[in-house]
């Protein structure tokens, strides 16, 4: 959710036989894509196509939309084959949804949310941030938004009324922006795409940091519609993404995204998740 700040290439594998039909009849495969978690460089972007299109053997769509509401609406309207999602709106939508792979990054397919502040700023914890603006990334997602939302309301609190002003950034790399250039006191934030520009653009980092760090939770997985997950072309998809660290195109697209490979996929691993979405389903 998700660099993925600067760098993110992805994906890719090893070469799948069965999106060989799909080829033929000229209709590539389409991943839903969001600039919430991927950003919109053309050189990464670029980089994404091409390396999935040798994974699986056929040409790759790439079909990006600003929100994770519009990537699920199209993943559920068939819009879309596959996509990049959060733990979040994949909850959301989990009787129609199925997993195909989670990110693993640090060893793990598991993040947390950070929840940032200038660097020069006093807070301590989320309390100490009552009264000023906060910058989120995205209503549907985990760390950009429910994260924080779920702690205020374990707090008897809500987003609109425990800060004086909120925004979607749209973003987590424009979140980062926000509490930077001080638009914003705070702001909820990937905590893999915060580590990533600490990598890559140390100096807006060094602008911020961190006020609390949640507990760890489901890496944003790729999913399908499960209505479609015994399809020829999802399964090659699948199979693409499970074997990314087996071939040096892959690799190389690791090393871009900060990750180590793609696994399986936990149901349980989003349970934290599931949890948080609990505590503030009286909010909506």
């Amino acid at each position: 959710m998700p660099t993925v700040a600067t760098r993110r290439g992805v994906l890719f594998g090893g070469g799948v036989a069965a999106l060989a039909a799909r080829g033929r009849a000229g209709a590539p495969m389409r991943l839903g894509l969001t600039p919430v978690f991927l950003d919109n460089d053309a050189e990464v972007i670029g980089a994404l196509r091409e390396a999935l299109s040798d994974g699986v053997g056929g040409a790759i769509e790439l079909v990006q939309r600003r929100t994770y509401q519009e990537v699920t609406g199209l993943l559920l309207q068939g819009g879309v084959d596959a996509a990049w999602l959060c733990g979040y709106p994949f909850l959301q939508h989990e009787a129609a949804l199925t997993l195909l792979g989670a990110p693993v990054w640090r060893g793990r397919p598991l993040y947390r949310s950070y929840l940032i502040a200038a660097a020069d700023d006093a807070a301590q914890a989320l309390a100490d941030l009552a009264g000023g603006a906060h910058a989120f990334s995205d209503p549907d997602s985990n760390s950009g938004w429910l994260v924080t939302a779920s702690d205020l309301a374990r707090l008897g609190k809500r987003p609109e009324t425990f800060f004086d002003r909120t925004l979607f950034a749209w973003g987590h790399r424009n979140v980062v922006r926000a509490v930077a250039s001080g638009l914003t006191r705070s702001g909820s934030v990937d905590g893999y795409v915060w580590e990533a520009l600490a990598a890559s653009e140390p100096a807006l980092i060094a602008r911020t940091r961190v006020v609390s760090r949640s507990e760890l939770l489901g890496f944003p997985p790729f999913v399908a519609r499960r209505d479609r997950g015994s399809e020829a072309d999802v399964a090659a998809f699948r199979a693409a993404l499970m074997g990314l660290h087996d071939s040096a195109a892959g690799r190389e697209a690791l090393v871009l995204l900060h990750l180590d490979r793609v696994a399986p996929g936990r149901r349980a691993d989003f349970n934290g998740i599931a949890s948080r979405m609990a505590d503030v389903a009286g909010l909506r």
